[in-house]
């Protein structure tokens, strides 16, 4: 498999001629592109780039040859590799901590981001090539080649982090008079704070452990910082035993601000390894300190639960949870320095193979340096600050029961702020008139506004049903918690579908008006998490039509009973019909695209790596259907490979906020359709979780649509990689459209996250969004 990476060299995309197809008789995403109004036809506000359609010819693309099957280009041309595509997303995402022209601060930010990517895919990813290295497997998806290469390709990456922690950032944080000071950096003074901190804070929550056969090698969580440590002399039996093993509390700080007495008129820092480091000596009386490093274990960390085989889940997870910090070891990170014989020593203690050792520059973990960020008061070093405003749709005055009686709402956080969908819970929540609220929860945070006004909706005497869903990685914990809490009060909490994650986002209110009930419906393609809501794109859905409502109360009832699903009016669910509806969809594409018919596929997502969709996207380009994918992270299709994917681009932009929504665009000719969806283009997704995906038909909101999370991004010059078929992105450095007739002068300055921050900026904040 070929390897998909980012190359940071920037090359020059083909400029294309305006398409002058704005004519009579244009469907809409032609005469109305750039343009969003209200119900009152009033332009809210200007376009985010040139108004160039989303015909096929807006958008230069390689000749296929017609009527190629895929059965006869699939032997020619090998699929990317997954887990090669992610570390390439991490490549691209490192590449803003590089750039000189983003704020000192956020480029650490962005750096520890990369950090905290990578303990996840140890965690998650690198179990399956290790097994297979242990085993020596030499065929199938995961052998000791695929795990030879992934190493390769992960070093590459941590030592560029490294790099440019020690070469670049740390030196100009040492210009704004910001220092993180090593043990030999620190005059007297500094020396005499840190002891005093050390004998106070640390010592008493360390206990060495010295290895004899009473005294096996102890057991070490994943992610901890620890100490090993070479003794010369004997111990206080006459013993030898040399090797020590200290293990760091993760109760204690990993950067500590020094007190401006001791620090210069600068800002210093120390390092919790540091202060450790130089105490060392003093832990072992008696003895004399040898070779020591700092170490840290990777362990896999992904819950497996037998869900079949289990009374209840729940308890079952929360048994999983005590034992995740001490699962498979996958990776073990030491200092630079440490001696070839400790470093030994830890490989064979976790049996990992060397290319599992990973010797770093500076603290064996950069994410912890988010504590550093969060220490630092420099806000000319920051991002200037956001304020996402109101949705542009609402009213805080104004009951969302009467709005959505009028039309649907969209909210297009972060740019527009997630108290729109507090309110409209809120509102549900203190309404008399409501009598129902249902809800899934996927990740919510542990401190949460939402659980907060549903234990509300309790308390006031509403038929509450919350579908929790457990097996939320890494969020297990607080889901638990949360339904217990709800449980506790009277809420209805299921736990939807054995052996399937429930990831479809909805919200349904039953009202009662008159001699009728009324629903109203939330969907999302994001999750109910006020602070990623701050921090992620994604598309909020308000709606009253009865069709799509009565669609989420089937979902509802489905996951809850687990009764057969009716047939659905607009949704597609998966694991049922959203995989083969999707397939379907382009297939019909490349059908009408072979008999001469204009066709168009842009869809936006955070991952492709379906091989079925995968394989139904080649087909329709080698057909002749104009294919453009938006695909932030991983993706397994080699783009642009003349007569196989010629006509398919792949792009992924990397902004300041993190690209999460979903947006699917089919066209035939005249007729266009556009899906929002919970799932990305993955077979976990289609065929092992409750997905949605489900159409927005009202023409301004889809062009809306159109306009801000597809067109804007295929136009994007700064923030935007192009994936050629060699599987290596190549940094976007101008408009694509540079050069058209009416071309934007501005999307040349910044990407399309900035022209929408601009855009929804530039209508204000109101200061009572919150209010109802």
């Amino acid at each position: 498999m070929k390897p998909a990476v980012a190359r940071p060299a920037a090359r020059p995309s083909a400029s294309s001629p305006g398409s002058g197809e704005s004519g009579a008789g244009a469907p809409a995403s032609q005469e109305r592109h750039g343009i969003v109004t209200n119900k009152d036809e009033t332009v809210i506000f200007p376009p985010t780039c040139a108004p160039v359609p989303l015909a096929p010819e807006s958008v230069p693309m390689q000749p296929a040859t017609a009527d190629r099957t895929l059965a006869a280009g699939a032997s020619a041309l090998t699929l990317l590799d997954r887990d090669h595509s992610i570390l390439s997303f991490n490549e691209r995402v490192l590449d803003w901590a590089h750039r000189p022209e983003v704020p000192l601060i956020e480029r650490l930010q962005y750096l520890c981001i990369v950090s905290s990517n990578l303990d996840e895919f140890f965690e998650v990813r690198a179990a399956p090539h290790l097994i297979a290295n242990s085993a020596s497997d030499q065929k199938g998806t995961y052998t000791t080649e695929s795990f030879e290469r992934l190493s390769e390709a992960a070093h590459t990456l941590v030592g560029r982090q490294y790099a440019l922690y020690n070469d670049e950032l740390m030196p100009t944080f040492a210009k704004h008079g910001i220092h993180i000071i090593s043990h030999g950096e620190r005059n007297a003074a500094q020396r005499k704070w840190v002891s005093e901190y050390f004998e106070r804070e640390v010592r008493p929550l360390l206990i060495p452990v010295g290895l004899d056969p009473a005294h096996p090698f102890p057991q070490v969580a994943n992610k901890s910082l620890n100490f090993i440590v070479r003794l010369g002399g004997k111990d206080a039996f006459g013993r030898e035993n040399p090797i020590q093993i200290v293990k760091v509390p993760r109760v204690l700080p990993r950067v500590i601000r020094m007190p401006a007495k001791v620090s210069d008129g600068k800002t210093l820092f120390v390092a919790l390894s540091s202060v450790v480091r130089a105490h060392l000596s003093s832990m072992f009386p008696g003895r004399e300190v040898g070779d020591f490093s700092q170490f840290r274990v990777t362990r896999h960390s992904d819950l497996a639960v037998d869900e079949e085989d289990v009374k209840n889940l729940r308890t079952a997870l929360r048994q999983g949870l005590q034992h995740r910090h001490y699962g498979q070891a996958v990776r073990l990170e030491v200092s630079a320095s440490c001696a070839e014989s400790l470093a030994s020593f830890l490989l064979a203690q976790f049996n990992l193979p060397p290319q599992a050792l990973y010797r770093v520059h500076g603290p064996v973990n950069l994410a912890r340096l988010t504590q550093l960020i969060d220490l630092l008061d420099e806000p000319q070093l920051r991002f200037p600050p956001y304020s996402a405003s109101y949705p542009v749709t609402l009213s805080p005055a104004q009951s969302f029961f009467e709005r959505l009686q009028r039309g649907d709402v969209l909210i297009h956080q972060p740019f527009e702020s997630f108290d729109g969908v507090l309110a409209f819970l809120r509102e549900a929540v203190q309404d008399p008139q409501v009598l129902a609220i249902k809800q899934t929860i996927y990740r919510t945070g542990a401190d949460s506004e939402l659980m907060d006004l549903l234990r509300e909706a309790v308390r006031r005497g509403k038929e509450v049903t919350v579908v929790v869903e457990l097996k939320a990685r890494f969020d297990e914990e607080a889901n638990i918690n949360w339904a217990e809490m709800l449980e506790s009060i009277g809420a209805q909490v299921v736990y939807g579908v054995v052996g399937l994650k429930t990831h479809a986002k909805m919200l349904l209110v039953t009202r009662r008006e008159g001699k009728q009930m009324r629903r109203y419906g939330h969907l999302s393609t994001g999750n109910y998490n006020p602070r990623t809501a701050k921090l992620y794109t994604d598309i909020s859905h308000l709606t009253a039509d009865p069709l799509l409502t009565a669609d989420m109360e089937a979902v509802f009832v489905h996951l809850a009973s687990q009764s057969r699903l009716p047939k659905l009016n607009r949704m597609w669910l998966a694991p049922f019909d959203l995989h083969k509806n999707l397939i379907a969809q382009i297939d019909a594409l490349g059908l009408a695209a072979a008999t001469g018919e204009t066709t168009r596929i842009v869809a936006k997502m955070n991952a492709l790596t379906d091989d079925q969709l995968v394989a139904a996207l080649m087909r329709a380009g080698q057909k002749g259907v104009k294919i453009d994918l938006i695909v932030r992270g991983a993706c397994t299709l080699p783009a642009q490979v003349p007569g196989l994917t010629g006509n398919i681009r792949v792009r992924s932009v990397i902004g300041r906020f993190l690209e999460h929504s979903r947006v699917f665009y089919f066209r035939s000719g005249e007729e266009e359709s556009l899906y929002l969806s919970s799932a990305d283009w993955m077979n976990r997704n289609m065929m092992r979780r409750v997905e949605l995906a489900w159409p927005v038909t009202d023409p301004s909101l889809r062009q809306r649509l159109i306009d801000e999370c597809l067109v804007a991004y295929l136009h994007d010059g700064r923030d935007a990689w192009d994936l050629g078929g060699d599987g290596i992105y190549t940094r976007v450095d101008h408009d694509t459209h540079r050069g058209e007739a009416g071309a934007s002068r501005a999307i040349e300055a910044h990407g399309a996250q900035t022209a929408l921050m601009n855009r929804y900026a530039s209508r204000g904040h109101h200061p009572d969004a919150t209010s109802n």
